[in-house]
C-alpha cells in the first residue's frame, strides 16, 4: 500500500491550502482514512478522519470549523481543505489509512489504529 501526499507549502496566516493524498495497493473505498500532523519537537497528533464510505467525519477541536476532510473514492484520493491557517498549524501533515476493511469504530486519535502512513507534506504558515 502506498499513500502519496501533496499540496503542502508556505502560506501566510489566514490563507488556505488543500492537501491531497492518492492511495494505491488496496481498495481505497473499503478503508477509513485520516490526516495527522507533527510539528517540530512535538508528537504526531490527530487532525481529522473520514469513514470509508465518506458519510461521517471526525475533526480535532484545534482545527474544527477551519479544516474539512473529504474523499473521492472513485479517484482513490483523500483531501484536507485548510482555511484560516494559523502559525500553530505549521507541521508535516501525514495521510493515514486505518486498520481493518470496512471498519469504522476506532479511537481515531490513536496512532496504533493506523497501519499505513504517507510520506508527509510540509505546511508552513507565516505570521
Amino acid at each position: 500500500v502506498q499513500l502519496q501526499a501533496s499540496g503542502g507549502g508556505l502560506v501566510q496566516a489566514g490563507g488556505s491550502l488543500r492537501l491531497s493524498c492518492t492511495a494505491s495497493g488496496r481498495t481505497f473505498s473499503d478503508y477509513t482514512m485520516g490526516w495527522f500532523r507533527q510539528a517540530p519537537g512535538k508528537e504526531r497528533e490527530f487532525v481529522a478522519a473520514i469513514r470509508y464510505n465518506g458519510g461521517i467525519t471526525y475533526t480535532a477541536d484545534s482545527v474544527k470549523g477551519r479544516f474539512t476532510i473529504s474523499r473521492d473514492n472513485a479517484k482513490s484520493t483523500l483531501y484536507l481543505q485548510m482555511n484560516g491557517l494559523k502559525s500553530e498549524d505549521t507541521a508535516v501533515y501525514y495521510c493515514a489509512s486505518y486498520t481493518g476493511r470496512l471498519r469504522w469504530y476506532f479511537d481515531y486519535k490513536e496512532l496504533s489504529e493506523i497501519d499505513y502512513w504517507g510520506q508527509g507534506t510540509l505546511v508552513t504558515v507565516s505570521s
